[in-house]
């Protein structure tokens, strides 16, 4: 099913105005979700809006937004009051800045999207904004789903991912991590050559598709089972080896794997090549 926008409007570069619309980049549905349901008749549960002083339900006709700017005390706002705000970048992706894309740090990415071109028109516009980006990400902003975001746009194979982003103040500084404030500046030389080893018999050209989310195949067939009325078999838990000294654990890890690989090698020589067949010879006459 072909994937629907969820935004449309322009990216603006300059004074270069393109029309685009936006897709989601993630799919939701891939994850399993669960209702809440009443144990006993196995109904599902509705979740009422109750008010605790009027000791009744409350309709959405009698609902509003409040700022609880004390404790226990509110400033309403109501849908005039918000559709005031109106940001310049309400129906544009403004990008005012350029950077490197490998710039951007990842713990400042929220949520990927797609941009394509809104119509025929904006096609050959658009494909040659996204080849004079190769390797750069665009800074900008956008108003989407009620807030204003910073956004990011870099090229990615035939057209634009836009990534939505956190701002300063939503990122926590490590110095607010007080335990990070035991570990050790220096460690020794061999300890780093060790890892070093290990970690580059791991190494490899990253591959998406090789990676399943396990968890969620192993709670569908669960969920399968059930609804065949088949009995549930857990799957065996593999209990980690106990290694207390770091150097231990290291070793034993390029070991492990040294054994895995000519393990590989032996299976790979002592398989049996196919016998050749041998030419008939001719009776003699």
């Amino acid at each position: 099913m072909a994937a629907r926008a969820t935004w449309k409007g322009f990216l603006k570069i300059s004074l270069v105005n393109i029309p685009v619309r936006v897709f989601p980049a993630t799919d939701s549905a891939a994850t399993i979700s669960f209702n809440q349901l009443h144990a006993e008749c196995q109904t599902r549960i509705q979740q009422k809006r109750w008010c605790p002083n009027c000791e009744r339900e409350v309709p959405m006709s009698e609902i509003a937004k409040g700022y609880e700017f004390e404790k226990g005390r509110y400033v309403v706002m109501t849908e005039e009051d918000v559709s005031k705000v109106r940001p310049e970048s309400t129906r544009v992706i403004d990008l005012v800045q350029f950077t490197d894309a490998a710039a951007i740090d990842p713990i400042y990415v929220e949520r990927p999207y797609y941009l394509a071109p809104d119509g025929n028109m904006a096609t050959q516009a658009f494909a040659v904004i996204r080849e004079g980006m190769k390797g750069k990400a665009g800074i900008g902003k956008l108003a989407l789903y009620g807030r204003e975001y910073l956004v990011a746009v870099q090229p990615k194979e035939k057209g634009l991912v836009m990534y939505t982003l956190r701002h300063a103040n939503e990122v926590r500084s490590m110095d607010a991590i007080d335990e990070l404030g035991t570990v050790p500046e220096k460690v020794k030389p061999e300890e780093i050559k060790l890892a070093r080893q290990v970690i580059e018999n791991f190494e490899g050209k990253l591959n998406w598709e090789e990676y399943r989310d396990e968890y969620q195949e192993e709670l569908q067939r669960i969920i399968d089972a059930k609804i065949a009325g088949e009995e549930v078999v857990a799957t065996a838990e593999e209990t980690p080896p106990k290694v207390v000294n770091l150097m231990d654990a290291l070793r034993q890890s390029l070991d492990r794997v040294s054994t895995g690989k000519k393990k590989a090698a032996k299976a790979d020589l002592t398989e049996k090549p196919e016998k050749a067949v041998a030419p008939r010879k001719r009776a003699a006459r």
